[in-house]
């Protein structure tokens, strides 16, 4: 498996069978727009750091074959909506373009009270690689790479340690991280690597990364 990070929640994950999937194209992150055979694209939910409409879909015309997957209200964020898109909820799994897709959690984790419910669709590919979202809801599973996001409005990072502790995977890539600065970035990514048996593994955006 290859993975190449975009900064913050975007993440390309190229399967062991070649399928190349695209996890939350947002404003935040940068390099993804000029891919050109993607199989899919998968939103975990609305907020634009998330999904970009506007160069998703750029993207999209540049990949007629790739199937977005995405929950309702994200797929309402993302434009329009094309034959073969697929809406989906927790638990739902399914094979598409190869790859086994197991949607996960039901909502983004709270911001505040007095801001309404929004949902959120963490992702697994093929039992190996989890990308959660904003949440941390969904109950856990073993698997061998966990995107963790490290760092948000609806975070403190003991959210973030406790749930990788739970999940027990072998390695933890740091997502979600645009909005901290340097030092706070390398605070918790030390308190990871204290508190988690697993090797972090921060990656440099844009640049692959063999699994």
């Amino acid at each position: 498996m290859r993975i190449t990070h975009f900064g913050h929640a975007a993440v390309l994950v190229e399967t062991s069978s070649g399928a190349k999937a695209l996890i939350d194209p947002g404003t935040y992150s940068h390099g993804f727009e000029t891919i050109d055979d993607l199989d899919l694209i998968l939103v975990t939910h609305a907020h634009p750091d998330h999904v970009d409409a506007e160069r998703l879909g750029a993207l999209r015309e540049a990949n007629p074959q790739a199937v977005l997957i995405t929950n309702a209200q994200a797929g309402a964020a993302a434009g329009e909506s094309k034959d073969g898109d697929r809406l989906v909820s927790d638990g739902d799994a399914f094979t598409e373009a190869g790859v086994r897709v197991e949607p996960t959690g039901q909502l983004h984790a709270e911001i505040h009270s007095a801001l309404p419910a929004l949902a959120n669709t963490g992702f697994i590919l093929d039992g190996e690689v989890w990308h959660p979202g904003d949440a941390f809801d969904a109950t856990p599973r073993k698997v061998d790479i966990l995107l963790l996001p490290v760092g948000g409005p609806f975070m403190k990072v003991a959210d973030a340690i406790d749930f990788a502790r739970a999940v027990g995977p072998r390695v933890i890539v740091p997502i979600h991280q645009a909005g901290l600065a340097e030092i706070h970035r390398q605070l918790h990514y030390g308190l990871l690597q204290k508190l988690v048996p697993a090797e972090l593994v921060v990656l440099e955006e844009g640049v692959p990364r063999e699994f």
